[in-house]
């Protein structure tokens, strides 16, 4: 050892396996799994989303983060050294322990916001979460997305409508993503499974359970070509608090969100407001005045915070899918030779009118130059616009 070298060293359980971890700095670095830290991150009191954001900045690679001296911590702007103590990264390497365990148990895996996976449309969000807990089999990132939730107490009236809905949207492939809740949530889910469209429901609650449970089977059935999603520690029960943080994730992965229908109060209305937060569209169906479950889709639209929509073709054509769909199958019959990267870039200008270089970058997890590159070739294939600014837009 060099003199001088510290080395710290505490036990520690990984997948059921022994580990010693030490930091030496003249031994090679023990290699931890990535996920571990990435965990073990989330459980650093006092370290917000934000913080998180910056000390990934800092360091390609977290275990770095764990086994760094306080003082250099300290001197990252905006990480104050109390939140960095070696004492508490220990111990949130501890707890990151524990959850690895539960989530071999439960066959879960994880998404996190730095990983080319993590879906792009949440990654846009301010308050995204850093991790993901997920089951079954899910393509982040689909063409389509859109969010369908209403009152727990569902009318006949309101099932009919989801049915039409999710009946329509079927031809376009779409997404459909809800809150597992009884009422429209689970009737959207099940609609979904029936027309053979891939459906996420986003728990207020840990991966270990279900809730309510009679929803399991149907969560089961999700799992094939969809799955479920949460934030919390596989073990983490379902409390009250937790159900408004499910619906900002409900609303971030989606391109819009659909209200069908809604009291004057609820959940649905704080996922609506959430999405308009998030800059996505927002829909809600119209009601008879006296139904006490069409007032918060009645009032949605009367401040103009939602589009009115009466059936999927409204929908359809406010989120001019047809004409994508159409000048997509265009460019795919004369472009067959986009390459990955030029997929992955057109796909990401698709989120928005236009798009600085730097992020589409971001979004699209490719360096500046290759980037660059590829728009040039985007241009002289006459599929993209360059805009003052280093600014980008799709032909359409």
């Amino acid at each position: 050892m060099k003199k001088g070298a510290k080395k710290v060293g505490v036990a520690l359980v990984s997948y059921g396996c022994f580990f010693l971890y030490s930091r030496d700095q003249s031994t090679k670095k023990l290699n931890f799994t990535t996920i571990h830290h990435q965990i073990a991150l989330t459980f650093l009191s006092g370290i917000g989303s934000r913080r998180a954001r910056v000390i990934v900045s800092h360091f390609n690679d977290l275990e770095d983060f764990f086994t760094e001296k306080r003082l250099n911590l300290a001197k990252i702007p905006g990480i104050p050294a109390d939140f960095v103590s070696m004492k508490l990264r220990l111990n949130a390497l501890t707890e990151a322990d524990k959850v690895l365990q539960e989530l071999n148990r439960v066959g879960g895996k994880t998404v996190f916001f730095t990983e080319k996976e993590y879906p792009r449309r949440l990654k846009q969000c301010a308050d995204a979460p850093l991790l993901l807990y997920t089951k079954g089999n899910i393509d982040w990132n689909p063409p389509k997305l859109v969010s369908i939730v209403g009152t727990r107490h569902a009318t006949e009236y309101g099932k009919a409508l989801t049915h039409e809905l999710i009946e329509s949207l079927a031809a376009h492939q779409v997404t459909i993503v809800s809150g597992m809740a009884y009422g429209i949530d689970i009737y959207a889910h099940q609609e979904a499974l029936k027309h053979n469209l891939p459906t996420w429901g986003v728990l207020g609650h840990g991966l270990a359970k279900m809730y309510p449970s009679e929803h399991r089977k149907i969560a089961e059935r999700m799992l094939e070509t969809g799955g479920i999603i949460s934030e919390f520690i596989p073990s983490q029960k379902p409390e009250p608090p937790h159900f408004p943080m499910r619906n900002r994730i409900v609303a971030g992965l989606t391109d819009a969100t659909i209200v069908m229908e809604s009291g004057e109060k609820g959940g649905s209305l704080i996922t609506a407001s959430l999405a308009a937060d998030y800059n996505r569209d927002v829909f809600a169906y119209p009601g008879d005045v006296s139904r006490p479950y069409s007032k918060g889709c009645l009032d949605l639209i009367q401040k103009n915070q939602a589009h009115l929509i009466c059936n999927a073709a409204d929908l359809i054509r406010i989120m001019n899918w047809e004409l994508e769909e159409q000048h997509s199958g265009q460019q795919r019959a004369l472009f067959v030779d986009l390459n990955l990267r030029e997929e992955k870039i057109i796909s990401v200008l698709k989120t928005k009118p236009e798009l600085t270089l730097d992020t589409i970058g971001y979004l699209s997890s490719l360096t500046v130059s290759e980037v660059s590159s590829d728009l040039l070739s985007l241009e002289f294939k006459g599929l993209v616009r360059s805009l003052p600014g280093r600014r980008f837009q799709l032909i359409h």
